[in-house]
């Protein structure tokens, strides 16, 4: 059974501020079933982002396995809105979660896939 979206987000959000980390929730998605994307904020004017990874990837050893997009560089914070608003076109349900982190921490190790 997967953990609905807004519970795992609001554990996510806990975990980065029991870290030191800031975390706002920049787009409410479905409760239950929303796609959630991960985007942190590296205050320099660029941006990780990290995202559902995909279905096929169902056999994770994690409950809502997430990987790193534009293969884990930061992009300018201009190609982060455009990504995220593409995928809004795509999923109207979707969660956007920004993180500040100078050094791009991001505590998402225990859900990313290779």
């Amino acid at each position: 059974m997967r953990l609905k979206a807004g519970i795992w987000i609001k554990a996510y959000i806990r975990l980065l501020a029991s870290k030191g980390l800031m975390a706002v929730v920049v787009r409410h998605g479905d409760d239950d079933a929303g796609a959630v994307f991960i985007r942190v904020n590296r205050l320099d004017g660029s941006s990780l982002l990290f995202g559902p990874a995909p279905a096929g990837l169902d056999e994770a050893q994690t409950d809502r396995p997430m990987m790193a997009l534009f293969d884990g560089r930061a992009v300018p914070d201009a190609d982060a809105d455009a990504y995220l608003e593409r995928q809004r076109g795509f999923d109207s349900d979707l969660w956007i979660v920004e993180v500040e982190s100078r050094d791009g921490c991001h505590h998402l190790e225990d859900w990313l896939m290779p």
